[in-house]
């Protein structure tokens, strides 16, 4: 069963009222809004990716709730992410302080894309799994960038996106 046909069964089992696939309308809208910010502010990765990852586990954390109350569980396609090709399993060779890169981040920033993807998600009346698969997408897309990075100060640098992403 594909991802398209997965979330169509969740959604039904979970008793949503709209289900939309990746390629919507609403999704192009989420996906317009969010590379047309990340880009204007020049946002980092590491500051996109900490804001993919929250959404990420708050979709989660409501799903496994609703698959709980209705004796459900969710695939593995949906609750892991998606695997990186020729993904050589060998970490980056720097070291940094964590806390460091954190107190580095624009918290401001980080807010804005947020509250417009939270904006964007309610406006447009996405169900929870549809969200959820895509920020799989965008996760995916930080998680290739991220492997490339070398130096802790290649976290910083902003993203951009090819023309289609």
């Amino acid at each position: 069963m594909d991802d398209g046909a997965m979330a169509t069964l969740w959604a039904t089992i979970f008793g949503f009222t709209k289900v939309i696939d990746l390629s919507s309308e609403s999704m192009v809208t989420l996906q317009e809004r969010m590379v047309h910010l990340t880009e204007q502010l020049s946002m980092p990765l590491i500051e996109v990716s900490l804001i993919i990852n929250r959404w990420i586990k708050a979709l989660m954390t409501r799903l496994e709730e609703l698959a709980d109350e209705h004796d459900e569980s969710l695939p593995e396609t949906v609750t892991s992410p998606i695997p990186l090709k020729d993904n050589n399993n060998e970490s980056n060779n720097f070291n940094y302080d964590l806390e460091r890169v954190l107190k580095m981040v624009d918290d401001d920033r980080m807010d804005i894309l947020d509250t417009l993807i939270r904006v964007t998600i309610e406006e447009e009346k996405l169900s929870l799994m549809s969200a959820l698969l895509f920020m799989r997408n965008w996760e995916y897309e930080m998680r290739k960038r991220l492997e490339q990075v070398q130096r802790p100060g290649q976290l910083f640098s902003p993203v951009t996106f090819e023309d289609g992403f």
